[in-house]
Order: structure tokens, then sequence, then C-alpha cells
């Protein structure tokens, strides 16, 4: 096992893994940038060292000043949470050529799954179920609308690289088309540095289930269920659950062995996510893999019971798994909101600044991981999340009810929050009956 571990990242993820090394009895240095460097987490971890200013791009996406903050800090292995360098194949590479572990797989495995267009034909070639669309990345936009017009309209043009929703436009039919290529294109190359794009026909009104996924260096791959992350706007997910509602079984069997043949195929090692969409008649189709860990990971924590920061440093460090199918057992329900730092009265624009006072629920079957206390300010810089609200009960209407309980003990002044949007969601009696789709928020907020 690793003695001292380096946390490549900030904010909650940061201190989710601060206290599973603590224990496990393995040291931490975290890494902060000027604009974090009051962050109160930052007094848990063994060391802390700066590696530059507020923006993102000169601190914590820096390859060369993590790498020589984790030579200073003397550490065997780096975990990077999600976003920042948790995908990025060459920055895993970095870290083997320097002999530093890397908590999450291997640059190889990354790499076949990281780019979407790469991680389809892999799905194809393993019989997983995919939108039809282009073969391939779409290199001009007279090929666009032959692939379009071949496959049918609506279609949706997506960014071969990242995610979040960037580099996303649909479009209906030919003259759309043409302005959605070049929207799609230029934010991609803005947001990625890759304009790769590719095209699928558009699912109207479709689900967003996932699978987890867990494997070791020996051979070992399982799935830990499903969540289902539907209620989202504008591709950015706001409340997720498990098990998925109204999904068939033989559904949710099919869904989650193709997840693991395709991982196995990938050569993936550690904890993963295969994402699909599921349409309204039930057919599932693969859309993407996360290699990372997931900001949703505790719901599938709380029903299946297996803490999976845990289980990726220890996988990182050659241990097996130690368990197998069988063992995991998905019990109860499981949800969880995101509270960010925005205002959903005002179009959900962003509210940075000082926390002046904050109360975490509690109760039977609650969870809030956070990394805000009183005074914390928010900064503008980076990702608007404050916090992860979870509740785990027998039942989904038992976890729905704890959730809205939750939600109302929740004190977070001096910021707007998007508490407001969870309760308007989940008194909502479309959600109450499952009846909740990708579009299910828009239409909510439109009356």
């Amino acid at each position: 096992m690793f003695k001292r571990i380096l946390i490549a990242n900030r904010g909650e993820i940061a201190l989710r893994i601060i206290r599973a090394c603590r224990e496990m009895g393995v040291e931490t240095v975290a890494i902060f940038s000027e604009a974090d460097r009051d962050a109160p987490y930052l007094e848990l971890a063994d060391e802390a060292i700066c590696v530059g200013p507020a923006r993102a791009a000169d601190s914590y996406l820096r390859i060369d000043r993590v790498i020589s903050a984790a030579e200073i800090g003397n550490v065997q292995a780096i975990h990077p949470g999600y976003g920042f360098l948790s995908e990025n194949s060459h920055f895993a590479e970095v870290c083997r050529s320097c002999d530093i572990g890397f908590i999450g797989p291997t640059p190889e495995a990354m790499a076949r799954v990281g780019d979407k267009n790469s991680a389809r034909a892999l799905a194809r070639e393993t019989g997983v179920p995919c939108v039809p669309g282009s073969d391939g990345i779409i290199t001009s936009e007279d090929e666009a609308l032959r692939v379009a017009r071949s496959i049918g309209f609506p279609v949706l043009l997506k960014a071969t690289a990242g995610g979040g929703g960037k580099g996303m436009r649909v479009a209906a039919n030919d003259l759309a088309l043409a302005s959605a290529w070049q929207q799609a294109s230029a934010e991609a190359q803005a947001a990625f540095g890759n304009p790769g794009i590719y095209i699928e026909r558009y699912v109207e009104r479709p689900r967003h289930v996932e699978v987890q996924i867990l494997g070791d260096t020996h051979g070992t791959m399982l799935h830990l269920w499903e969540r289902d992350c539907s209620t989202q706007r504008r591709h950015q997910k706001l409340i997720e659950e498990s098990p998925s509602p109204r999904l068939a079984p033989e559904t949710r069997r099919a869904m989650c062995e193709a997840a693991v043949r395709l991982a196995r195929a990938a050569g993936y090692h550690s904890a993963g996510t295969v994402e699909f969409i599921v349409d309204q008649e039930g057919n599932f189709y693969f859309i993407e893999v996360n290699a990372r860990i997931q900001v949703e990971h505790p719901v599938s924590e709380m029903v299946t019971g297996i803490d999976l920061v845990k289980a990726q440093i220890r996988v990182a460090a050659g241990e097996p798994l130690g368990i197998k199918q069988e063992d995991v057992v998905a019990r109860g329900h499981a949800i969880e909101c995101r509270i960010n730092a925005e205002d959903p009265a005002h179009n959900f624009r962003p509210c940075p600044g000082r926390i002046e006072r904050i109360i975490a629920p509690g109760g039977f079957g609650v969870r809030f991981d956070s990394h805000a206390t009183a005074g914390y300010v928010v900064p503008p810089h980076y990702d608007s999340l404050v916090g992860k609200l979870i509740v785990h009960q027998p039942t989904r209407r038992e976890a729905i009810e704890t959730m809205i309980r939750a939600l109302g003990e929740l004190r977070v002044a001096g910021i707007q929050t998007t508490v407001p949007l969870h309760l308007e969601v989940l008194k909502n009696a479309a959600f109450h009956a499952a009846q909740v789709d990708t579009t299910f928020v828009e239409r909510m907020l439109a009356g």
C-alpha cells in the first residue's frame, strides 16, 4: 500500500480523498491555487503545496507543476479526482515515466475509451449497442450532410473530446446542420483544443443511465449496478439516483453486462462509468465512458456499501478487490442532489462569494459531502459545486421524502444555491411518478 499520496484536485473531491486516506493510514499532500489558499480542508492534509495562480490553466492543469509538487512531497502516487487532469492520458503517462503511481486506468486504457469516437468503435466491436451515426469523425459540412440524411433528422453533433455538454448541438434539417456544425466544432476547439465532431441520430426525450464499473489488475471486473442521471439541465446533471426507476430487470442486467464487456475489452481497471441513453421503448445505447471517479459516485456507494475511493487506491497499489460480482448487492434507494452556487431564479447565474453561515442536515440515511464551511469564499474560477446531499432509504418514496426534509434543513447563507430548484423537482408529480427524461427540467421550468 502507498504511504503517501498527492491529490491533484480541489474542493469536495479533495476532501473526500483526504478522508479515505486518513482511514487507510495513508498520508496526503494537497495542492492548491492562490484562490484556494485559505480552503479549510487543506488543514486536514499532511502537507499542502501551492501550484500557481487562480486560473486553472496556470495551476491545477499544469502537469509540470503537479509533478514538481509530487516530487517535493515525496509521494508514491497521485489521485486526480474528477475534472482537471483526471482523464488526461498524457498526464497518466507522465506519472508513469516519473515512477509515480496514477490512481486510475492505464494511459492505454484511458486513450481507448477517453475519445468518444474510438470508444464507440470499441463498443461496436464488443457488441454493445450504439446510436446509429457516423463511423468516425466528420471532416466537412458536406460529409455531415450526407451522414445526417442517411440516418435521418434530427441529428446530434457531439465533440469527440471532453464532456459537460460542450460541443453538442441538435440539428433538425439541412439548414440547421450547417450552423450547428460550425458552432459545435468551434466550441469543441475552444473547450478541449480538439475540434473533432461526430454525428449520431438524436434520440427524443431519452433517459440517461450509467453503470458504475470497478476492476483490478488481477482480472476482476465488476459492475456496481446503475445510476439514473436523467434529471439535468443543459446536459449538466442535477439529481442522480440508484436504482434507475422504471428500468426493466432484463434491461438492467443487459446494460450492466455490456458495460463490463466493454471495460474488459479496453483493458480497464480502477473505477469508471459507462454511460448509456435509454429511449422511450426501453432500448439502450452506449454514449461514452468516463475514465475516472464520478461526482455522483456516493449514490453507488450508498446502495452497495463499497467505498469507491478506497477501492481505487487499493487497485492502483496492485491489491486485488477481493470481491466477486455476486457479492455486489444493491440495497434500498439512494438520491443525490448537487448543491451549486447558482441562482435558479435568475437563469442560474453563478453566485461566488463568502458563505456567512452553513448548517448541514443530518439524521438517518443522510450524508453531506462538502468542503464548505462558514467564512469560506466560493471562488469564481472553478466549478460552482458547494456540496452534494445524498440520502439512502429502503424505498424511492422514502428517499424522496428524506431528501425533501434534508434540503429543508440545509442552510447556506451569504450566497444563492440551487436548493430551491431541487425542492421544486422533488415535489413535482412527474418526478414522483418517475416520468423523467433529460428534457424534463427544461419543460418544468418552462411551465
